[in-house]
């Protein structure tokens, strides 16, 4: 297969997509909204965090997406010995040249698979931050911009904690989603079977797109249309985390932001070149929930960021159609 012509609109837009995530279900069987949620995150220009038990699939879905795109895939095992050098790279002295050269680590690729990423301890976790939220690395005083796309995408077993090291919530604010796998149904089992049985599908599967692709399609969601009613009713969102009694910590505007960027994504994807309110309310909780902080008195009662977003979705008004 061969890499299709550059994107150019918002028809192209849709039709890239849907190469993308047509390539990448020949990998992962069964699981076509988890499969759209991680491209709609890589053209949003954001950072996934895959949350679920082993064996399910997600250092596959990173490694799809790696081949799907031809662009080059770094990944780092979080371990508790991991130094952020690790990660980011080090200075080498260079004895013929009588100084320090810089020898870069798996950051300074397109797509940086970190796995387990909360085996590793606090330091080498936020050796991350300034990567994620910047597109660049600091290292002894210097300055390294990062390839562009770039997408840092994170896994870890939610219900193995022995060993391991919990991401703050200043981490978690910067992934723009946090889904899970789970389980496939029977027959997409069944197919599992039948593809994954005698040979490795990832090394059939060729790229579809180019990194210059995803940056143009990231580029065309400024030109979707997000109605003032909509940025009205996001802020309402926020603005009811912010205030409901179950959480303690709610949305931060950053999260308001990526809610904006993501839905643009999704009509885009959808062959529109405006936003619905059913875009907002389909990417709310893998946009939203990892960033809400419930209190500790909902927790004892067994209340969960997802069923406290239900309940805002609930209560706040949506826009009418045709409201300005």
């Amino acid at each position: 297969m061969t890499i299709q012509d550059s994107v150019t609109d918002q028809e192209t837009f849709s039709g890239a997509f849907q190469r993308i995530a047509d390539n990448m279900e020949r990998v992962i069987q069964g699981k076509r909204d988890v499969i759209e949620l991680t491209v709609l995150c890589m053209v949003s220009a954001g950072h996934l965090l895959i949350e679920d038990v082993p064996g399910v699939g997600k250092t596959s879905i990173a490694k799809a997406l790696a081949r799907s795109v031809e662009a080059p895939l770094g990944r780092v095992q979080f371990t508790p010995d991991l130094l952020p050098g690790d990660v980011l790279g080090v200075s080498v002295w260079n004895r013929s040249d009588n100084k320090f050269e810089f020898r870069p680590g798996p950051i300074f690729n397109n797509i940086v698979l970190a796995d387990e990423i909360n085996r590793a301890s606090p330091k080498t976790q936020s050796a991350l931050l300034e990567s994620m939220a910047e597109g660049q690395v600091t290292v002894d005083g210097n300055t390294y911009r990062l390839r562009r796309p770039f997408m840092v995408i994170a896994t870890q077993n939610p219900i193995e904690h022995e060993g391991t090291f919990p991401l703050p919530e200043s981490q978690l604010d910067r992934f723009l989603m946090r889904i899970e796998v789970g389980y496939p149904a029977r027959e997409a089992e069944l197919d599992i079977l039948d593809a994954h049985g005698e040979a490795d599908v990832l090394a059939t599967i060729d790229p579809v797109v180019t990194g210059e692709d995803v940056e143009h399609m990231t580029e065309m969601l400024a030109s979707v249309h997000l109605a003032p009613a909509l940025k009205r009713y996001a802020v309402s969102i926020a603005e009811a985390t912010r205030t409901h009694p179950a959480l303690a910590l709610g949305m931060s505007p950053r999260a308001t932001l990526a809610l904006q960027r993501v839905t643009r994504a999704r009509a885009a994807a959808g062959g529109r070149d405006y936003v619905l309110p059913d875009d907002i309310k389909a990417l709310a909780k893998p946009v939203l929930a990892h960033r809400l902080l419930v209190s500790p008195e909902a927790q004892l009662h067994g209340t969960s960021p997802d069923a406290v977003l239900d309940d805002i979705l609930r209560a706040v008004p949506i826009p009418a159609e045709g409201q300005d």
